[in-house]
């Protein structure tokens, strides 16, 4: 199996996520991430789908989303033409005697100190899949708290942009003559 990163453009509507989410789940497809937002189009919303499938099973699932009324366009990004990006926030022990050692690690990451407590940190990290797996295993040893991740937003490289001519004309009803 292979991960693969859907970018989907739908329409900004209650109930689209559901139907989109069941779509996986009716056929036992776990979804690895899922990250839903709004676009530079207040009636168009991107959800971004990372799932691991065989290319057949996900060329079954792409027809299936296609045919959802609500979705306006399925693009597969893969990782050399595209930016992917996931936000991890975590709380870490850190006392007086290892506060520093924790800061110099947040530098390593180029990560952000979000709140302090006297006896904890919260960091917040941005990037790759991979690199906060390692900022994870750098803090582990000091004891993390507790943590939330993301899911992983990923958009094209370049000056193409799918949300281009995306719209769907509006049917015109047939005028009557008289």
């Amino acid at each position: 199996m292979s991960r693969h990163t859907l970018s989907v453009l739908v329409e900004n509507k209650p109930g689209v996520l559901a139907r989109i989410a069941g779509l996986f789940s009716r056929r036992g497809y776990n979804i690895d991430s899922l990250a839903v937002g709004p676009t530079e189009d207040p009636e168009v919303s991107r959800m971004t789908i990372v799932v691991a499938l065989e290319d057949s099973p996900l060329e079954q699932v792409t027809k299936q989303l296609n045919k959802l009324i609500e979705v306006i366009k399925i693009v597969e990004l893969d990782g050399g033409s595209s930016v992917n990006r996931e936000l991890l926030l975590v709380k870490v022990r850190a006392g007086a005697d290892t506060r520093g050692q924790v800061l110099d690690a947040v530098q390593l990451f180029e990560a952000k100190v979000v709140d302090v407590a006297p006896d904890a940190v919260t960091i917040e990290v941005t990037g790759s899949t991979d690199k906060l797996a390692a900022c994870l295993a750098v803090l582990q040893p000091f004891g993390i708290r507790e943590l939330v991740q993301s899911g992983m937003v990923a958009i094209g490289r370049g000056g193409r942009s799918i949300t281009e001519r995306t719209v769907r004309p509006v049917p015109v009803a047939p005028q009557r003559a008289g």
